[in-house]
This record gives structure tokens, C-alpha cells and sequence, in this order.
């Protein structure tokens, strides 16, 4: 569905040149969810405009649906960016027109015939959830309802590609929780092909099928949600994942454990999948002679399955330990023994 091949963009500026998109090779796959995160700066908003053809690669290409978006102008742009939906952070509603005449904007702007436009805009409001809101205003509504507005006008003209630039990053954790489910409803009816683009690891937690980390102007990681999160590589990835897994406190916690008692091990486990699911500690205790204390742990829901850290403290005879530990790892679960926090 989406292939990129070599792409970069370069911005001429006064003070120098500055390298958005540096060098990047990319496929998408359609119907896929794909996540593409960084923090500021690290050029993710460049790359989603490649996608739409708003921003022209310096070298390289750019494939949406077999269309070259760095080649193409004219004519046939509009009518591959009508294949192209595009939502945002802050909405971007025209604020004298009702949720109806939003929605229907891109269809009058297209052409569309007035009853074709609004059986199409009744449908798009039935599909995102706002019956009874069709007739008021942007500043009448919440911002969740004003994204529903964004997503339903950006599924108008029937788009292969839905692109979300930061999509829930203005909502409270509740409203964005709400709108994700919506993408993957969105996806799973009209088998959408969606980019997400944001700073926060719960997004791609919960919705995502492959992840992409980027970090000045480069992937510098690539995979399937599951996998980044059981063993992230760079070190970029390990902080994103420590947003969803591990807790500020947990560093506090396990700092104080170390240091009131400095006998045994602290250990990290992780579990992804199935092993989330088996009884581990219940079994621990039965065939070793420990003991285990729970100190802290979390079991998150991805797009595919189950991810859980827990963190607990072995006190006993160290080879027993040794023995427990290798025991963890031959279940499938990942076991990291702490000698402190950094």
C-alpha cells in the first residue's frame, strides 16, 4: 500500500540545512495499523506529509497506491489525495459550519452531488457516533466530539489511507482511549489502511500492528508492537516503552527494596502473550525453597495479545535462586536480574 525507497527531505534554511527524513526505506502493508513515534523534533511530522504529497521528497520515492507522491501535480494529485484522509491534532474544523457542513466540505469541494453528499455525510455520522450533533457548531462541541468530526470529514471521499498526525494528543487519557477504539472499529469495517503518528507509547500500545521509532530524521527501529515492547533495542525505545510498563515509583520502589534488604535478587520479569496467562509465582513457590515477594507489576493489553512486567524479590540460597531464575526463563518469560536503578 505505502512504500518509501531512499526518502529524504532536506529543508534550506539561513542558518544551514536541516535533514527532516534522512535516507528512510519503508513499507506499509494494507489494512495495517502502523505507528510511527518519536519525540519532537525527530522528524515523524515530515514524514506523514511525504505521504499526502504536501511536502515533496529531496531524493528518493514516495509510492501511495502505486502513485509516485513526489512525481505527480496537478490533477492528479487532487485525486490521489482524495485517496488520502488526514486528521490532526487540533482538529483544523471550519468554525462557522456545522458538524453536517464540515463533513460535507471535501464532497462539495470534489463535486459530489447535494443528495449523494448528504446520505454520505448521514452515513459518516451514523459510523463515528454523532447522532443528534449534526447541527451544532465546532465551539458547541468537545473535543473528543470535534476529533469524530475530524475523523468522519476525513472519510468522506471513501479515502485508502487515513494518516493521523498526533490525533489525540489535545484529549484527556478517556476521550483518547475512545478514539482509538474508533480507529480499530474503523479498520476492522472499511479494512483502512492507518498511519499514526505520536509521542505517546500508549497509542501504539493499544491500536497499533508494527511500530516505527524515529529519532533525527531516521528509523532507528522497526517491528511488531509485541516484539518492540518484549525486547526494545536502542535506547530511545526502551524510554517509550518504560512510559506504558514501568511507573515512576517503580524506580523508587525498587531502590528502596535494594537497599532494605540486600540479601537475595530483585528481578524483572516480562511476560508477552500466553505467558502472561500461566500461573508463574503460584509455581515458583511450590517447587522452590524461597521466598518471593511481589513488589510491582502491570499487565497491558496490545493489539495482539497480553505484555506484563513484574518486579519481585528472591531472598534465599543463591544457587536456589539461580536455579528459580533459569526455571523463568524456560516458561517463555524474560527474567532481569536488578542490581540497582539507574
Amino acid at each position: 500500500m505505502i512504500t518509501l525507497s531512499n526518502v529524504t527531505k532536506i529543508y534550506k534554511a539561513k542558518s544551514g540545512n536541516v535533514t527532516a527524513v534522512d535516507n528512510i526505506s519503508l513499507q506499509i502493508q494494507e489494512g495495517e495499523i502502523f505507528g510511527i513515534i518519536g519525540y519532537s523534533g525527530a522528524g515523524k511530522s515530515s514524514l506523514i506529509r511525504l505521504l499526502n504529497g504536501l511536502e515533496k521528497p529531496t531524493s528518493g520515492k514516495v509510492l501511495v497506491s502505486g502513485r509516485d507522491m513526489g512525481a505527480i501535480k496537478g490533477k492528479e494529485l487532487r485525486q490521489a489525495r482524495q485517496e488520502i484522509g488526514m486528521i490532526f491534532q487540533h482538529f483544523n474544523l471550519l468554525w462557522s459550519r456545522t458538524v453536517r457542513e464540515n463533513i460535507a466540505f471535501p464532497l462539495e469541494i470534489a463535486g459530489v452531488p447535494k443528495e449523494e453528499r448528504m446520505k454520505r455525510v448521514d452515513e459518516l455520522i451514523q459510523l463515528v457516533g454523532l447522532e443528534g450533533r449534526e447541527n451544532a457548531y465546532p465551539s458547541q462541541l468537545s473535543g473528543g466530539q470535534k476529533q469524530r468530526v475530524g475523523i468522519a470529514r476525513a472519510l468522506a471521499n471513501n479515502p485508502k489511507v487515513l494518516l493521523c498526525d498526533e490525533a489525540t494528543s489535545a484529549l484527556d487519557p478517556q476521550t483518547t482511549d475512545a478514539i482509538l477504539d474508533l480507529l480499530v472499529d474503523i479498520n476492522r469495517r472499511l479494512g483502512l489502511t492507518i498511519v499514526l503518528i505520536t509521542h505517546e507509547m500508549h497509542v501504539i500500545r493499544k491500536i497499533c500492528d508494527r511500530v516505527a521509532v524515529m529519532e533525527n530524521g531516521k528509523i532507528v527501529e522497526l517491528g511488531e508492537v509485541l516484539q518492540v515492547f518484549r525486547k526494545p533495542q536502542q535506547p530511545i525505545t526502551k524510554r517509550f516503552v518504560q512510559q506504558v510498563t514501568e511507573p515512576e515509583e517503580t524506580k523508587e520502589t525498587i531502590e528502596h527494596l535494594l537497599n532494605k534488604y540486600p540479601n537475595g535478587k530483585v528481578v524483572q520479569l516480562t511476560f508477552v502473550g500466553e505467558a502472561a496467562e500461566q500461573p508463574l509465582i503460584t509455581n515458583l513457590i511450590r517447587q522452590f525453597d524461597l521466598n518471593i515477594n511481589i513488589l510491582q507489576g502491570k499487565i497491558s493489553q496490545t493489539h495482539h495479545g497480553s505484555y506484563g512486567v513484574l518486579f519481585v524479590h528472591m531472598d534465599g540460597d543463591e544457587a536456589e535462586i539461580d536455579r528459580a531464575i533459569d526455571y523463568i526463563r524456560q516458561q517463555q518469560v524474560e527474567a532481569e536480574v536488578m542490581a540497582g536503578v539507574d
